[in-house]
C-alpha cells in the first residue's frame, strides 16, 4: 500500500513540476511583447478628438457618431499602439474602440467587442475587425454575433470560422512588403469569406505600419511611414464602414 502511495505521490509530483515550467515557460513568452511608440507630435495633430485610454480599452471618440469600429489588436501588442489609427479612423466620424486584451493576446478575448456594443445603444451600425491575429478573433466573434454587427475588417489577417453564408460586409487590406502574413494561409482560408468581398493591398506598406510598434521582427521592410499607411488604410475603413 505504501509502495502504491509513493507512486501516486511521485506522479503527482511530477505533474505539478511540468504544470509549473508550463505556466512558468507562457508567462516568460507574453511577457515580451510590441509596445506601443506612438509619436507624440503627431498624436498632437489629432487633438479635436476626445480619447478615453481607460484600463480595458482605448476609445477614439469623435462624438455623435452613429458608426463604430471594435478593432482587435494583434498578437503580442500593446492595444495602445494602434492609437494613432484610431484616430484617423474617429477623424471620418466613426467611433474606434481597442480593447486591450488578456496577455496581449486577442484569443483569450475573442468576445470583449460585444461589452462595448451594451455600453454604447446609440451606435446604429457596429463593425468589428483586427490586425494578424486580431482579426481572425473578430471573425470568430462576427461568426457567432451576426445580429450584432454589418460587417468585419480584415488588417493582414483571415477567418479561420467559416463565414461564407452569414449576410456580413468584408474588408481586407493587406500590405505589398509583409511578410509576416502568411500568404498560403490567406489564400487558403479566402473561400471561409462571404462573396463580394472588398479587398485591397497597400503597396510599399508592411505588417508592424498597421499600428505604431517599431520593427517586427520577420517583417518586410517598408516604402512607406506608418503614418502614411495607416492614413490609407482609415481612408478605406472609412469609406467601406460608412458606405450604406
Amino acid at each position: 500500500m505504501q509502495k502504491k502511495l509513493r507512486t501516486v505521490h511521485k506522479i503527482l509530483l511530477g505533474i505539478l513540476v511540468v504544470a509549473i515550467l508550463l505556466v512558468g515557460a507562457f508567462l516568460l513568452y507574453v511577457s515580451d511583447y510590441y509596445h506601443a511608440a506612438v509619436d507624440s507630435q503627431e498624436r498632437a495633430m489629432f487633438s479635436d478628438i476626445r480619447v478615453l485610454d481607460a484600463n480595458d480599452a482605448l476609445i477614439a471618440d469623435p462624438g455623435n457618431a452613429i458608426t463604430a469600429l471594435i478593432l482587435y489588436p494583434g498578437g503580442k501588442v500593446e492595444h495602445r499602439a494602434y492609437e494613432m489609427l484610431a484616430l484617423r479612423i474617429a477623424q471620418a466620424g466613426i467611433l474606434c474602440i481597442v480593447p486591450k486584451m488578456p496577455f496581449n493576446l486577442a484569443v483569450f478575448g475573442i468576445n470583449r467587442a460585444e461589452r462595448y456594443i451594451t455600453a454604447h445603444p446609440e451606435i446604429e451600425h457596429w463593425y468589428v475587425g483586427g490586425h494578424s491575429l486580431g482579426g481572425s478573433m473578430a471573425a470568430g466573434f462576427a461568426a457567432k454575433h451576426v445580429p450584432m454587427v454589418d460587417g468585419l475588417v480584415l488588417l493582414a489577417s483571415y477567418a479561420v470560422d467559416d463565414i461564407s453564408s452569414l449576410p456580413l460586409k468584408v474588408l481586407s487590406i493587406t500590405a505589398g512588403n509583409d511578410t509576416v502574413l502568411s500568404r498560403e494561409s490567406y489564400e487558403k482560408y479566402k473561400t471561409n469569406l462571404p462573396e463580394g468581398v472588398t479587398e485591397l493591398v497597400i503597396e510599399g506598406g508592411n505588417h508592424a505600419g498597421f499600428a505604431s510598434y517599431g520593427t517586427q521582427k520577420g517583417d518586410g521592410t517598408a516604402t512607406l511611414t506608418a503614418a502614411e499607411q495607416q492614413a490609407a488604410v482609415a481612408k478605406a475603413i472609412a469609406e467601406f464602414c460608412l458606405t450604406r
